[in-house]
């Protein structure tokens, strides 16, 4: 019956126990038994017992069920972390001796885990420019267990051609994986697109409030069964609490969606037309270079715009830190409009000649649009960058 998001935001997968209107929180890490027989069919699979906090739990289950229904995936697995979804999809599929594909824009975090964790286990990665879909193909070999990518990326907002992965995929019977964070199922749907494993930092647009961790990994039971099984293991799972407010937080996604991306095209739009901002990345502008591919792939162009200041460090500085109703943070998707600068937030550690080779320029900024009045937004960002001048 429930076919559209914001009804699935509302109703879907909820856990209505003692028939109430919100999930409540089942606040407890174990369960008991009520004799031996009921140990029997719980073993045997005749009886539904939940056993352990890390294995299952009713107000993660009714979340996992929600996200699934909404991506359109067949089950969900949520995880403590975006970053923990990365490893145990990974991890959950590989092997000593096996190979792994990764575009180059991937989430710094993300690239960090293939290059740095991946080789202490003999796992093998080639990493292949974001468009280069024929460096991609040919980096396939009989090892090869994953092809990893996201879009859109984190700064730059690159684009990847979902379809043509998923395709490359099947034709190389190779799992396909593509963290969604930042186009969520609102403005992108990866696994109609043929798409193996969907992933979400659902500390971002899902829970929506800025205050949980959270991660998830959507896909068909059989995909899935890996990535469940390294966690059954190892754990990694949230809390009932955040769980119970990542349910408060979808519940309003899809009405948030429509709003952010409304108020960053016309952000998007107001940047471009400044004479203090060079350059513009923003998927929903003709001027960007993914334009037509993201107007037939998204719903929506998301909640981030990112920009380079016309200037060098020392216009930048001024702007970062004329700002007034916008904050200075990272992370996106909550209320807030928060303006990252990532050379010195996500990238302070790397000197600037690394930086500089990975397009991470001293006047490069993110501006994640929260749920204010949009002018109030424009209007903060404009008496910032008049101070450059």
């Amino acid at each position: 019956m429930l076919k559209r998001l914001s009804s699935i935001s509302v109703h879907g997968g909820e856990n209505r126990i003692f028939e109430s209107v919100t999930t409540p929180i089942v606040q407890t890490s174990t369960y008991f038994f009520k004799d031996t027989h009921q140990i029997k069919a719980f073993i045997e699979g005749k009886y539904h017992h939940y056993e352990y906090g890390r294995y299952n739990n009713p107000t993660r289950e009714a979340a996992e069920r929600k996200l699934a229904a909404l991506e359109g995936g067949e089950h969900c697995i949520l995880f403590d972390s975006g970053m923990s979804a990365v490893a145990a999809t990974i991890l959950g599929y590989v092997e000593s001796g096996d190979h792994v594909i990764l575009t180059d824009d991937c989430y710094r975090q993300t690239m960090q885990f293939i290059e740095a964790v991946l080789p202490r286990f003999n796992v093998n990665a080639t990493i292949v420019p974001i468009r280069d879909y024929n460096g991609m193909e040919n980096s396939i070999r009989p090892e090869t267990r994953l092809i990893f990518s996201e879009s859109p990326t984190n700064p730059y907002l690159n684009i990847l051609d979902i379809r043509r992965i998923a395709e490359m995929g099947k034709d190389h019977k190779v799992v396909t994986v593509i963290d969604s964070t930042f186009g969520t199922p609102y403005n992108q749907r990866p696994l109609e697109l043929g798409i193996d494993i969907v992933i979400h930092s659902g500390t971002k647009y899902f829970g929506g409030h800025n205050d949980i961790l959270i991660g998830a990994v959507i896909g068909e039971e059989s995909v899935l069964s890996p990535i469940r099984e390294y966690q059954r293991i190892v754990g990694g799972v949230p809390d009932p609490h955040g769980c119970y407010l990542l349910i408060r937080g979808l519940k309003s996604c899809a009405v948030r969606m429509e709003h952010v991306n409304a108020s960053a095209m016309k952000v998007a739009e107001f940047l471009e037309g400044h004479s203090m901002v060079r350059r513009v990345y923003y998927p929903g502008l003709p001027s960007h270079q993914d334009y037509q591919l993201a107007s037939r792939q998204m719903k929506g162009f998301g909640a981030v715009v990112t920009f380079e200041i016309n200037g060098e460090w020392e216009e930048t500085e001024k702007f970062l830190n004329g700002l007034e109703l916008c904050l200075l943070a990272p992370s996106f998707g909550g209320p807030e409009t928060l303006v990252t600068h990532p050379a010195s937030m996500s990238y302070y550690s790397m000197s600037r000649e690394e930086r500089i080779k990975q397009g991470i320029l001293d006047e490069l900024i993110r501006v994640a649009v929260g749920l204010e009045d949009t002018q109030d937004i424009i209007d903060d960002l404009n008496q910032a960058l008049n101070k450059c001048s």
